[in-house]
């Protein structure tokens, strides 16, 4: 990807334009982890791109941003700008393009963000990027007075890179945070939670919560619980303890998964039943709340006689023949009790055995 962004660049570059790697990728590669997402930045305008550029997937003008696809890799490319007059602590009600990368960088976030890289692969460091990377230090570009209260969503972000980074924020964005922590109720629910997730799923998350806690941030953000949740491996384990589900928009399998660790968390996990009514991943969740070894757990799992109704014996085409009828509402009673005597090991799992089984109970009362 670094090579056909680095192609990518020379093209603008070839229609007289200069272009950069900007963000997440310059910073990743100089710290020397991974990143999957390049995006750029140039003096070209969303029109002069669309000029340069036969695959275009979208423009989002308002912002001076166009997504492209170049050679089988998708990019977004946004043009240098000036932002003025934020609304709802967010986004900028005017966009002003500028000549220069310098002017650009003005606008940012972090300093950590800013390093940039041209199409010759060469480091662009205008304002202490690098200094700022060695020395594991999060810090606005401008003043944070300033910079927090025209996005908000930097509050998150700070606590989400120093997490993701193990990196510590700079005492004057600390105090800022604390200040201007109510800002975040003006946020959406959906980015908020895109960044509380990042801190969340991080394998650093205890430093991220305590952060977020430290900086009084959990009531702001409607999650005090956090301040009693355990400390998990598992994202929508923490989630499971903050009751959120009314505060946060949660895809349906979140909802789904949140809410039955939140029944069996109380329940014996290595019960055959439970294994059976909940499933494994929904008993593995559980079990990082309540210290059970998960090796026991999927040996438990591994050798129980049945793990759904399609592992009966007999199915309910055949048991409908034993009873000589057509099927009906008789049939779930009859599969609940079965399920029921086999995870109880009162009925072995044989299809012999469970036909007599059936005929001893049900034949009778069912002619």
């Amino acid at each position: 990807m670094y090579e056909t962004a680095l192609r990518l660049l020379e093209k603008i570059g070839n229609y007289g334009y200069v272009a950069y790697m900007v963000g997440g990728y310059p910073r990743d590669l100089y710290l020397k982890r991974t990143y999957t997402d390049i995006d750029i930045c140039t003096d070209a305008t969303p029109m002069e791109l669309h000029q340069i550029f036969s695959e275009v997937v979208t423009t989002n003008s308002e912002y001076g941003s166009v997504t492209i696809v170049f050679e089988k890799v998708k990019f977004e490319i946004t043009t240098f700008r000036k932002e003025f007059k934020y609304k709802d602590n967010r986004r900028p009600e005017k966009i002003e393009y500028v000549d220069t990368l310098e002017e650009d960088i003005k606008r940012r976030d972090f300093t950590i963000n800013t390093l940039c890289i041209d199409k010759n692969g060469k480091q662009i460091d205008l304002i202490g990027a690098r200094q700022d990377l060695d020395n594991k230090i999060i810090r606005t570009v401008s003043n944070p007075k300033i910079s927090l209260k025209e996005d908000a969503l930097r509050i998150l972000r700070a606590i989400r890179f120093a997490t993701t980074l193990n990196f510590t924020i700079e005492p004057k964005l600390k105090t800022y945070i604390k200040k201007y922590g109510h800002l975040l109720k003006k946020i959406s629910k959906e980015r908020k939670k895109d960044e509380l997730d990042l801190i969340f799923s991080s394998p650093n998350k205890a430093y991220g919560i305590e952060l977020l806690i430290d900086l009084k941030l959990t009531d702001h953000l409607e999650i005090p619980n956090l301040k009693k949740a355990k400390i998990t491996p598992s994202m929508i384990v923490t989630w499971s303890q903050l009751d959120a589900l009314d505060k946060y928009n949660f895809n349906t399998i979140e909802k789904e998964s949140i809410r039955k660790i939140n029944e069996v968390k109380d329940k014996n996990l290595l019960d055959n039943h439970t294994l059976y009514r909940y499933g494994l991943y929904t008993c593995t969740m559980a079990a990082e709340l309540k210290d059970v070894d998960k090796r026991l757990l999927n040996e438990k799992y591994a050798s129980m006689p049945i793990k759904s109704r399609l592992d009966i014996a007999l199915s309910p085409i055949e048991i409908c023949q034993i009873l000589n009828k057509e099927a009906g509402s008789f049939l779930k009673p009859i599969l609940t009790d079965l399920e029921n005597q086999i995870l109880d090991d009162s009925l072995e799992n044989d299809k012999e055995k469970l036909t007599t089984y059936i005929i001893n109970k049900y034949k009778k009362e069912n002619q």
